[in-house]
């Protein structure tokens, strides 16, 4: 049975009394931090450095005991009601197995409503304003950034142009966007926020003049976030910084690698888009060091997470 704690019916056209504002946060947890064997105390303190109203969640589940790039189911019990109860939160545990969701769920300071038929989106409730939240984890294998860099990791070939590499993106996360896109027609004429890890950069990222700047290797449009572009979603950080050269945002990796490894490449593949309502303010959430906004110390994931602010 799902784990969903709401009114029984939302004020779903009840005009709001005043201006709206609302804190919304994409954070890859890691299993509550306990893949590394650290308590959800961690990872509970940075939600609230970040002042986050509503949170989608991924990975709130361990990785099973056998883990790599071609198999990597999760392993024991979500973390998500007891990282709600330490915030006096609501919760909703996204429990539908399909190639859209890798232990995901939600949790907000407002009621959460019944979940879209893909279970990727929810209704919250913001004081008589229906705000959705769609919240996935899609697949990082093949993952083109090493594609294109000639990282090994699972048996895709090496590709190494934007045709390729988003042909490449298509066959590995279009399934994902499809049930993505059926669950979002829940929300026509609505507030809409997807959040997630999307294991795929941004269009806004892999462009000519981050090319020229040695952060990336190819000019990329790449078609996921692109696809949100064309439905009218906003790049939330990509609002309120621009320049991708000037502000390179990286959420994965604060772990395991620096950014000149050679074998591994640093990138932004955590997002907060946004339709119908406006965007104020956006940071990068994480440890100590010079690609975080927020800083959180000690940090308990291996990625860092996003967080912004909409008015409405």
């Amino acid at each position: 049975m799902r784990n969903l704690l709401f009114v029984p019916a939302l004020i779903a056209f009840a005009a709001p009394l005043s201006a709206e504002t609302l804190t919304v946060m994409s954070f890859n947890i890691y299993g509550g931090g306990a893949n590394d064997e650290k308590p959800i105390d961690e990872t509970v303190a940075a939600i609230l450095a970040a002042g986050a109203d509503i949170v989608g969640l991924q990975e709130t589940r361990l990785e099973g005991e056998i883990c790599d790039a071609d198999y990597c189911p999760a392993g024991g019990p979500s973390v998500a009601a007891a990282i709600a109860e330490a915030l006096g939160f609501y919760y909703y545990d996204q429990t539908t197995e399909n190639v859209a969701l890798w232990a995901n769920a939600v949790i907000s300071r407002y009621p959460i409503g019944a979940a879209t038929e893909n279970d990727l989106g929810v209704p919250i409730d913001v004081n008589g304003t229906v705000v959705w939240l769609f919240n996935i984890h899609h697949d990082d294998e093949p993952y083109q950034p090493y594609q294109a860099l000639g990282i090994e990791y699972g048996p895709a070939p090496f590709v190494n142009t934007a045709p390729e590499l988003i042909d490449w993106a298509n066959r590995t996360r279009g399934p994902a966007m499809d049930l993505l896109f059926a669950d979002l027609a829940a929300a026509e004429g609505a507030i809409a926020i997807v959040t997630g890890d999307f294991n795929e950069p941004s269009m806004y990222d892999w462009t000519a003049s981050t090319v020229a700047a040695g952060l990336q290797p190819v000019e990329v449009e790449w078609p996921t976030t692109k696809r949100l572009v064309d439905a009218g979603f906003e790049d939330a950080y990509r609002v309120i910084w621009p320049d991708p050269v000037a502000k390179p945002a990286f959420t994965w990796t604060p772990i395991w690698t620096t950014e000149d490894d050679p074998e591994d490449h640093h990138d932004r593949i955590d997002f907060v888009f946004v339709r119908g309502a406006q965007v104020s303010a956006a940071s990068i959430v994480g440890e100590p060091g010079p690609r975080t906004d927020i800083v959180v110390d000690p940090w308990p994931s291996d990625h860092r997470a996003v967080v912004a602010t909409i008015d409405f």
